[in-house]
């Protein structure tokens, strides 16, 4: 699928996508991120085109016993199943010897028809060493050798396909963090064969900094990947690590992956504003600005509320911003659409478990990857006050989902957690938790709980999106104030906050643990049984607020205008095209 003109195309490159619940080349935020921003994309027309790995063994299924102990095994798929095999390949040298990657698509087709294509790239080819052909098996396995390689194999082998397929001319690199930062050295390297020169300058550096955006989406020190020097001179090869030591990205001996996009990249964001001041702090040589995550209106719509939308305001899927007339939308209609979403829900859970859930009971939903600082434990800080607020406000379930990464043996310990408390809580609270968290999942649980829990340890939420997801199906947020939920929060209006509005370093899991109690005993628990018609008001404005604002649609028509076409280029680059 070689473009006629490549010119105007933005090429964006991530490590994860999250393109379809049948194709496991994702592992969470970050790559249904991606997957959404291709959507919208295509929604636009934008012209841009994809880069990821085919990841034939994918992330893994998770396997949970009675006691919440985590298994894993590969969750491996066939691509030749479900993709087109492009006829175009390229070569990579990794370690002294050539490496021979091709490349699968995916079309990522927006409303209109309009395509985006997706390439795989894959390693997986006779020509290669058996070791050389699983180097994109395992979407975040192996050691750090093999997490390096693919990196590689992501920027350099990226854009050496790209012009393998006649992408020649494109108007921007886009990186979804820094795991493709070696497409530098890929751009330096075409940048000196232009100039038919062997000493690169601060010139050349400035040239394809011009041409590269850089989001940085976590403020946890080990989301920022950092490779041995030495490591990276035998992979990479002593010429291409001699171009890495001009853009200043090694520090103690080490390549820092996101300095190296850092110093790649003329315009970097964050993904959220509160992100955006904590990443500033972390690396203060460089400007960083905010956009703010989204989702994918369309995607994440449950069934129920896109029947809904589509009567009472259907410019809706062209115009997310129409979402702000939902406030036109009886209550009444409202609550219908979210008990075919919740009854979708719990069907799903009788399947999975053989637990029927009570479908008129308030429901509490909380689905995120089971790391420490997202603390998915808090609501079980202290049983007895759960129990009292039960027999006090209103009987209330639980529904969990997320997995810890195989090496992660404190996420782990967090699920054993959850299954502890479920088990002393047995008689009084139902609680839940799901398998093998994916997108399908997420579109029944952000569409089918009562209330979106969120709890991360301040400062560590970039962003979050699930609740952006809830939002559009009416499903308010109970959160800590991090991450987007700064700005979506509007107390008693789309949700509530746990906690202070502003850090004030002073709070402690206990004391936002009572904030979490008491707003669920005094305010929502009492809301939802006793004043439906009020619950409704907040669920609708839900909608209206959060679901027209926190969508990829708004955020890619940002990246156009500020990073991609900074100023009024961008409609007259994008009308042109």
């Amino acid at each position: 699928m070689a473009p006629e003109d490549s010119a105007g195309h933005i090429a964006y490159f991530s490590m994860e996508i999250a393109l379809d619940p049948s194709i496991p080349t994702y592992s969470g935020g970050l790559g249904i991120l991606a997957g959404d921003t291709l959507r919208s994309a295509a929604d636009a027309e934008l012209p841009m085109v994809a880069l990821t790995l085919v990841y034939r063994k994918g992330y893994f299924r998770q396997h949970l016993d009675e006691r919440g102990n985590q298994a894993e095994s590969p969750d491996s798929w066939s691509p030749e199943t479900s993709l087109v095999l492009e006829g175009a390949t390229t070569v990579l040298e990794i370690e002294g010897r050539q490496l021979h990657l091709r490349a699968w698509r995916y079309d990522v087709v927006g409303i209109s028809g309009y395509r985006v294509p997706v390439y795989l790239l894959d390693a997986d080819l006779p020509t290669n060493s058996d070791a050389d052909r699983a180097l994109t098996d395992k979407l975040y396995g192996g050691d750090a050798h093999y997490r390096l390689c693919q990196e590689i194999i992501l920027g350099l082998g990226g854009v050496g396909l790209l012009r393998a397929l006649g992408f020649e001319k494109l108007d921007a690199y886009h990186m979804n963090e820094g795991h493709s930062a070696f497409l530098m050295v890929a751009l330096l390297e075409e940048q000196l064969r232009l100039r038919q020169s062997h000493d690169l300058s601060e010139a050349d550096v400035e040239a394809v900094r011009r041409q590269c955006v850089f989001t940085t989406h976590t403020p946890v020190p080990a989301g920022h990947d950092k490779f041995p020097w030495e490591m990276v001179i035998q992979v990479l090869g002593s010429d291409r690590s001699d171009l890495l030591i001009h853009t200043r990205c090694c520090t103690e001996d080490s390549l820092n992956m996101t300095f190296l996009a850092l110093g790649a990249a003329h315009y970097v964001n964050g993904v959220a504003m509160r992100h955006e001041e904590v990443s500033q702090g972390m690396f203060p040589r460089y400007p960083i600005h905010a956009i703010t995550n989204g989702v994918h209106a369309i995607t994440w719509t449950s069934p129920s509320f896109q029947e809904l939308f589509d009567q009472h305001i259907p410019e809706w899927r062209h115009d997310n911003d129409y979402l702000r007339y939902a406030v036109g939308i009886p209550r009444a209609l409202i609550q219908k659409a979210h008990f075919r979403a919740k009854a979708a829900l719990m069907e799903e859970v009788r399947k999975r478990t053989g637990i029927s859930l009570d479908e008129s009971a308030f429901t509490i939903g909380f689905a995120r990857r089971a790391a420490t600082y997202k603390r998915a434990g808090l609501l079980f800080h202290d049983l007895d006050r759960l129990r009292r607020i039960a027999n006090r406000a209103g009987i209330f379930q639980v529904i969990y989902a997320g997995k810890a990464h195989p090496r992660d043996t404190e996420g782990q310990t967090v699920i054993r957690q959850i299954f502890d408390a479920a088990t002393q809580l047995k008689s009084e609270i139902e609680i839940v938790y799901l398998e093998n968290y994916n997108m399908g999942l997420a579109r029944l649980m952000t569409s089918g709980v009562d209330l979106w829990l969120n709890t991360p340890q301040p400062p560590y939420e970039a962003s979050g999106t699930s609740g952006m997801k809830a939002a559009l199906n009416g499903v308010p947020s109970l959160s800590v104030l991090d991450g987007w939920w700064v700005e979506g929060c509007f107390e008693g209006s789309t949700g509530w906050a746990i906690g202070n509005e502003e850090p004030t370093g002073r709070e402690t899991e206990a004391s936002q643990a009572a904030s979490l109690y008491q707003k669920l005993e005094g305010i929502i628990i009492p809301m939802f049984y006793n004043r439906a018609d009020e619950y409704a008001r907040v669920m609708r404005s839900a909608i209206a607020v959060n679901g027209s604002f926190f969508n990829t649609q708004r955020m890619l028509y940002q990246y156009e205008n500020n990073a991609y076409y900074p100023g009024t280029l961008a409609k007259a680059v994008h009308a042109a095209t």
